[in-house]
């Protein structure tokens, strides 16, 4: 199956998304009517941009409802939400031709505008049987858009922890409504969420922002927590803002989900878009988050020096500790990248010291067979096991994080004291904590390309009138996808899968896993599919949703 499709036919040629209103019709309690946006879009709209002025449907929204679209052969769309979906034709939404077709730069591109058909299947291994599952909308240019460049008044803002592509991310949206679509009022929002309404704002333009690419950090200052959510709308409504560009991980993109759902509820024109971010690759649906890439790059500058420092001494141990609070990926690619690793401990694989087929004992085989080791392990492996410190185990920091013990203290000194107990055998064991060096640095190529087209799809999606959204890669292609969808859970590495069988083959380390644990989780995945269910839609989305027939829909 092609990883972008088109969904059926039909007779509404207009390129405009379609908008469903609840039927008031007593014969089907789930019955809609459609009202086209070519409606919508024959009013006319006041030269300024007034969002007090707009006033919300009679919804039932104040509850949120996923928008879903069924198609034939178990085709889903989950939808992403539109201003057409909340804000009627009497406040005067109008469309416009998207200046990008008069942009000399992309007159040599055939077909520039994505087709409102287009979606992105989630699932692209099929056999013969299966049936299409579920799709997002695919992410690119519409040939109408929903602002005039001068009508644009956006801000940017950064939070939560510190990741390699974060002020190329801003330099790009910057860049791309500048230059792309003409819209010249943006606004940097300082010092996270709360700097909506505690904190200055600095005016950003391209020449602003030329090479902030090349620094580690954000010009704009972060902070976790801080989110008040009418302080914040109240303060967007007040600044005429109408594009909120939110760059976060998970609970950054759970505060923009109540953003928009209290913009929605005010009837604002105003578009949410969140551009995910973390270091860890725990966001799920999409391939990677961007900084990835650097910090398994600059995480093997710490693995070599570790293995430099082994290797160079008599049973050298470099223990080396790298980020991953409740998912192993920086960790587990690492070690694959950097072939110098004997043992890698993540989250996922729980693991244990003492006795038969523990780390210690592996350990000892190994410095006996080569005369050093390395050892990588993610922040938030084995602290199961620090009893000492359980109680300070409950508590958060300001984003609603757990705070994790030093494992990599921890770990350290277990390992001295077991083998001081030992005294055929001494060791010297060197541990390094690069966490806060690869927070820092600038993101490299591969990110920064990255970057931009994250970036710059989030721009498209916002003139064309979707809100509610966060952009990332699908299968290799650009997707909006709905905020529940990269709320609802954390992306993990699957220890039964082939991935982590190819780490294992490559330290030849033990899985500390028992059989029964492997067929447990092999069980939990039967019964807790992370894609549809067999009404083909999401778990937890079976009951209350916005759906239609797109046979009928359309």
């Amino acid at each position: 199956m092609d990883l972008i499709t088109k969904k059926s036919s039909s007779t509404n040629t207009n390129s405009d998304p379609v908008a469903f209103s609840s039927s008031s019709s007593p014969t089907s309690k789930n019955s809609f009517t459609v009202s086209s946006s070519s409606a919508l879009s024959s009013a006319n709209m006041y030269p300024s941009f007034n969002s007090r002025s707009l006033s919300s449907k009679n919804l039932t929204a104040s509850k949120f409802q996923p928008k879903i679209v069924k198609g034939d052969g178990g085709y889903v769309l989950e939808d992403v939400p539109h201003f057409t979906d909340y804000i009627s034709a009497d406040d005067d939404l109008r469309t416009y031709p998207n200046p990008l077709q008069d942009n000399p730069a992309y007159a040599v591109v055939k077909q520039y505008f994505v087709d409102v058909d287009d979606t992105v299947a989630q699932q692209t291994v099929q056999t013969r049987t299966s049936e299409r599952g579920i799709h997002f909308r695919r992410a690119g240019p519409r040939e109408k858009v929903y602002f005039e460049s001068d009508e644009v008044h956006a801000c940017i803002v950064t939070c939560g922890g510190l990741c390699p592509g974060l002020n190329t991310v801003i330099r790009e949206i910057v860049c791309g409504l500048y230059h792309m679509y003409g819209a010249t009022r943006i606004l940097g929002i300082e010092g996270g969420y709360r700097g909506f309404y505690a904190r200055n704002t600095v005016p950003l333009t391209p020449k602003v922002v030329n090479d902030i690419h090349k620094r580690g950090g954000t010009i704009l200052g972060t902070s976790r927590g801080g989110h008040d959510t009418s302080k914040i709308v109240d303060s967007i409504q007040d600044r005429g803002i109408n594009q909120v560009y939110i760059i976060g991980g998970d609970g950054t993109q759970k505060g923009a989900s109540v953003i928009y759902e209290e913009i929605k509820r005010r009837g604002l024109k105003v578009a949410v878009v969140g551009i995910p971010k973390t270091i860890d690759n725990d966001i799920a649906i999409i391939d990677r988050s961007f900084g990835f890439d650097t910090a398994v790059e600059e995480a093997q500058r710490a693995i070599n020096a570790a293995h430099v420092e082994s290797e160079s001494i008599e049973n050298g141990v470099g223990l080396v500790k790298l980020m991953g609070r409740h998912s192993g990926f920086i960790a587990m690619y690492a070690t694959l990248a950097s072939r110098d690793v004997d043992c890698c401990l993540i989250p996922e694989s729980p693991f244990y010291l003492e006795g038969p087929g523990g780390l210690f004992e592996y350990m000892e085989k190994r410095l006996k067979e080569n005369g050093h080791m390395v050892i990588v392990i993610a922040e938030g492996a084995g602290q199961e096991m620090l009893t000492e410190s359980m109680r300070s185990m409950d508590q958060q920091d300001a984003s609603g994080n757990k705070l994790l013990q030093d494992v990599g203290l921890w770990i350290s000194q277990r390992i001295k004291d077991h083998f001081k107990r030992r005294h055929k055998m001494v060791i010297n064991l060197k541990y390094i904590d690069p966490t806060y060096m690869i927070r820092a640095v600038p993101s490299n190529a591969s990110d920064n390309v990255y970057c931009t087209l994250l970036a710059q799809s989030a721009v498209h999606g916002a003139m064309a009138g979707y809100t509610g959204f966060i952009v990332g890669p699908v299968n290799g292609r650009h997707a909006y996808i709905p905020f529940y969808r990269v709320t609802e859970k954390q992306n993990n590495v699957v220890i039964t899968d082939r991935m982590w069988a190819r780490l294992l083959s490559s330290t030849h380390q033990p899985s500390f896993s028992s059989l029964n644990d492997i067929v447990e989780e092999k069980e939990d995945e039967k019964e807790e599919p992370t894609t549809t269910t067999k009404n083909n839609l999401p778990n937890g989305l079976q009951n209350g949703v916005v759906s239609k027939d797109i046979s009928t829909a359309r």
